[in-house]
């Protein structure tokens, strides 16, 4: 191996374009492997924890989750701040994400009356006392930082658009449009240079 290597599903959404998006970002050329789900079940075991996306780097064990993932490339290329509590607001924030993927992701499995309770469920509680929680914790603008880009914006970015495009059923594309300033995130990470050639690259 001569370059990192990210391994996660094939499509542009979620824990793995997060990653995708702040090694291209970093400007860190890397093999990026994109596998489809018929071949998964033989892979599983062979990551760190039966999950992706992974990071393989020259020398390195394998690198595992998404959050790990995105520290290190941040920490190492001035998109994570140095300061230790600093640094600890964003990763919590981050956690804060993959609480909402744990809520959320589970419902895809369902079956659909299972689905439609559920996710009507959550629109009436648990999205709005998420956005309002995100919303409050947001110290800057637009980014969560100010005026950089770090990988926490990423993160929060990814988790925006997943409702946004309207294909999440039963729960509404404007989930989030009261709460201005996850929504400046938002918009500021899909207005950022290294963001519009990553997605002008996959088109």
């Amino acid at each position: 191996m001569t370059k990192p290597k990210l391994t996660y599903f094939d499509f542009p959404s979620s824990r793995g374009e997060e990653c995708r998006l702040a090694l291209h970002i970093a400007g860190i050329d890397f093999e990026d492997v994109r596998i489809n789900f018929q071949s998964w079940p033989d892979m599983k075991a062979q990551t760190p924890y039966g999950s992706l996306p992974i990071l393989e780097l020259p020398g390195k064990p394998v690198l595992a989750h998404s959050n790990a993932i995105l520290v290190m490339i941040g920490r190492k290329h001035g998109l994570h701040p140095a300061d230790d509590f600093e640094a600890a607001l964003h990763e919590g924030m981050m956690q804060h994400v993959e609480e909402l993927r744990g809520v959320v992701g589970p419902t895809i499995r369902m079956g659909e009356a299972e689905k439609k309770t559920a996710r009507e469920g959550m629109v009436k509680d648990f999205l709005p006392a998420w956005a309002q929680a995100t919303e409050k914790n947001i110290p800057g603008g637009p980014f969560f930082a100010g005026a950089k880009l770090s990988v926490v914006d990423l993160k929060l970015h990814m988790a925006v658009r997943w409702f946004v495009g309207g294909k999440v059923d039963h729960i509404p594309a404007t989930i989030f449009a009261a709460y201005p300033k996850l929504m400046a995130v938002y918009e500021a990470v899909l207005d950022h240079a290294g963001v519009k050639s990553w997605n002008a690259k996959a088109a």
